[in-house]
C-alpha cells in the first residue's frame, strides 16, 4: 500500500511539474507578444517623428507655402506647392488628321510667345481622342536646367515627321472654288488664271505651308478673287523676301 501511495504522489508531482512548464511557456509567449507590441509602438512613434519633417518626393521649387509654423494641419491638407520644371513638359493637342504622323521619340521644337525657341522629344501621344474637340494630347519633354521656362507659358509646337515638299504662301492668298474647295489661283503657262486646290500643312507667323501646287507656281496673291479659270491675266511680280 505504501508503494502504491508513493507512485501516486510521484505521478501528481510530474503532473504539477508539467503544469508549471506549460505556465512558463505561456508566460514566455505572452512576454514575446508584449515585446512585439512595444516594438510596433516604437516604430509608429519613430514614423510620426519622421513625419514632422515634410519632404517632397522630388527636387523642385517652392511655389507657395500655405502652412504657418505652429498651425494644426489635418491629414491630407495642403501645406505647400512645389514645382518640378526640369525637365518641363509642353502639352499640345493634334487633330486626328495629323496624329498618325506623330511618334513617341520624335524630335520636336516649340516657340514661346517671347520668340525663344526650345527643342525636345515627344514622350507621350494619346490614343484616346478628346470627345469635345476630337484632338489627341501630345506631350513634349524639354530640358529646363536654367529654369528659364515657367509653368503655364504658351508655346507653338512643331513635331518632326516624314518630310513633305510644300510651298510657303501668304494666308491671304487662299480662296474658295465654287464647289467650296480650298485652294489658290495661279498663272498658268498660257497666262490665264487657274484654280488649284491645296492642302494646308502648317500655319505659321510667316505664312502657311501648302501642298498640291506644281514644283514651281506663280501664285496670285492680290486680285485672285476677281478672276476665274481661263481669264487672261497680266501678272505683276513682287519680290519674295525669304
Amino acid at each position: 500500500a505504501a508503494t502504491i501511495a508513493g507512485v501516486r504522489a510521484a505521478e501528481a508531482a510530474v503532473s504539477s511539474a508539467q503544469a508549471g512548464l506549460e505556465a512558463a511557456r505561456s508566460g514566455i509567449d505572452s512576454a514575446r507578444a508584449g515585446i512585439q507590441s512595444a516594438a510596433a509602438a516604437v516604430a509608429r512613434i519613430e514614423r510620426d517623428i519622421d513625419n514632422l519633417s515634410v519632404m517632397a518626393p522630388f527636387d523642385g521649387l517652392l511655389e507657395s507655402d500655405s502652412a504657418e509654423l505652429g498651425a494644426l494641419l489635418q491629414a491630407g491638407s495642403r501645406c505647400a506647392t512645389i514645382l518640378q520644371i526640369d525637365p518641363i513638359k509642353i502639352v499640345g493637342f493634334a487633330p486626328e488628321t495629323e496624329i498618325a504622323q506623330i511618334e513617341v521619340g520624335a524630335r520636336a521644337g516649340a516657340r514661346l510667345t517671347g520668340g525663344e525657341t526650345i527643342t525636345g522629344r515627344v514622350t507621350f501621344v494619346s490614343r484616346n481622342a478628346d470627345p469635345a474637340t476630337r484632338t489627341f494630347r501630345v506631350e513634349i519633354t524639354v530640358p529646363n536646367g536654367a529654369l528659364a521656362i515657367s509653368a503655364g507659358q504658351t508655346a507653338e509646337i512643331a513635331v518632326t515627321a516624314e518630310s513633305r515638299a510644300a510651298h510657303l504662301i501668304p494666308q491671304s492668298a487662299l480662296t474658295l472654288a465654287d464647289s467650296g474647295a480650298l485652294g489658290v489661283r495661279i498663272v498658268a503657262e498660257d497666262q490665264t488664271a487657274l484654280f488649284v486646290p491645296v492642302e494646308v500643312l502648317r500655319d505659321t507667323t510667316d505664312g502657311i505651308y501648302v501642298t498640291g501646287l506644281p514644283d514651281e507656281a506663280d501664285v496670285i496673291t492680290v486680285g485672285q478673287e476677281y478672276v476665274t479659270d481661263g481669264v487672261p491675266v497680266i501678272p505683276s511680280f513682287e519680290e519674295v523676301v525669304q
